[in-house]
């Protein structure tokens, strides 16, 4: 009778870390969105970076130092984002882990599992306020760039 108790056990268990299996797969979701994000980033500051040596006037050389410093701080808002949100993964997996040792061992460690899952929840919090800001800043900057284009077209068109 014995094995067969182990293995209810050891079910319950199993039921038990599915949630937080699933919290690790929407995080990897998030890590893929923000893994993408970083990468558009950082070709656009590569592409604007070539092209300072080859600004025209002082004018155009000071509008692409100013969005290659946005650039930046994009990249490096999405950098803690991403950090923050792997650290919260690698807390679930020490829930989960945590879930099953607690269960093997046969000790109650349910305030220490249940304090790491609110960890974990924070952390992907703080991520997404980065992931926010960030928008945030791409989004201001674009605005300001659409307006520079649209004051030149206008000053190209009452010129001519």
């Amino acid at each position: 009778m014995e094995p067969i108790a182990t293995i209810k056990a050891l079910a319950s268990v199993i039921q038990l870390a599915v949630a937080p299996v699933f919290l690790l797969a929407g995080i990897a979701g998030l890590l893929n969105v923000l893994s993408t994000r970083l990468a558009r980033i950082v070709d656009r500051a590569r592409v604007i970076e070539r092209r300072v040596p080859q600004a025209k006037s002082a004018e155009q050389r000071q509008l692409l130092h100013g969005e290659a410093s946005t650039l930046w701080t994009r990249i490096a808002l999405i950098n803690w984002a991403i950090r923050l949100c792997v650290t919260s993964a690698l807390v679930v997996c020490v829930v989960i882990v945590a879930l099953f040792v607690a269960d093997v061992v046969a000790f109650n460690i349910a305030a220490l599992i249940a304090i790491l899952f609110v960890a974990a929840m924070l952390l992907i919090i703080v991520g997404l306020v980065f992931l926010l800001r960030e928008i945030s800043v791409a989004t201001r900057h674009m605005r300001a760039g659409m307006e520079i284009a649209l004051e030149d077209s206008d000053t190209a068109r009452l010129g001519s």
